[in-house]
């Protein structure tokens, strides 16, 4: 029998984390539970997990710490969990490299959903089983299964949705996709967010590859629309 899946659970809420730690059991996951940031860290690098649910709001350290802390060493999937619904907070968890956002008060159900479709998005997926997954454009190569980016010949550090999001659209070079697209295909269910989240990711990948149309590619914004990886082959 394989071993189950570690969720790891960061919530100074008894009830919640009670309730959540339920419904995760119940799905066939493990879970392991922390009150505080600092012992969540702790609990990370002891027993790394497959996924991190973390609420922002905590005390030791608090959650957008947390996940900047994750983030210097690993590319595990989190979903932040808060109280908050302020776009700032949103666009800041985002760009620190959570793969998702839920608002308190939240259905369960719906966690436990949105937490199964992120672990669909790991690597050991499909492209990653077969090999064949290294797209390849002029000073550009971007691998799904080793999680790499290279420009102009440099590694550039890439939270796993703005990787994804940029292989999706570079694997279908000149094709136009919606926000809503986007976030039904990258994310992997119906993205309950606003089409914000699309538009951080965007942004943080121009950044992360600039001056990149002298190359013959970019990610262009179709006005209205959406975005599509643009490719002038020579």
């Amino acid at each position: 029998m394989a071993d189950k899946q570690r969720i790891l659970l960061v919530d100074d809420d008894p009830n919640i984390s009670h309730l959540v730690r339920l419904y995760l059991e119940k799905e066939g996951f493990a879970v392991t539970e922390s009150s505080r940031g600092d012992t969540a860290l702790d609990a990370f690098r002891r027993e790394p997990p497959a996924l991190v649910l973390l609420d922002v709001m905590l005390p030791g350290m608090d959650g957008l710490q947390v996940l900047k802390e994750i983030r210097k060493t690993s590319k595990v999937p989190v979903i932040m969990l808060t109280a908050k619904d302020e776009t700032f907070d949103k666009v800041l968890g985002l760009e620190l490299g959570a793969d998702d956002y839920m608002t308190k008060p939240f259905e369960t159900k719906e966690l436990v959903a949105r937490v199964k479709a992120v672990l669909r998005r790991a690597p050991e997926g499909a492209a990653a089983e077969t090999g064949d997954d290294t797209l390849r454009f002029p000073s550009l190569t971007v691998s799904l299964s080793r999680y790499e980016v290279t420009y102009e010949g440099r590694e550039v550090e890439m939270p796993p949705k703005e990787l994804e999001v940029l292989y999706y659209l570079a694997s279908h070079p000149n094709m136009v996709f919606t926000r809503e697209q986007l976030l039904e295909r990258v994310w992997g269910f119906d993205f309950f967010g606003d089409s914000r989240t699309v538009d951080v990711h965007i942004k943080r990948l121009r950044e992360k590859l600039p001056n990149c149309e002298q190359y013959g590619w970019e990610i262009h914004t179709v006005w209205r629309v959406g975005y599509k990886f643009e490719y002038k082959a020579n």
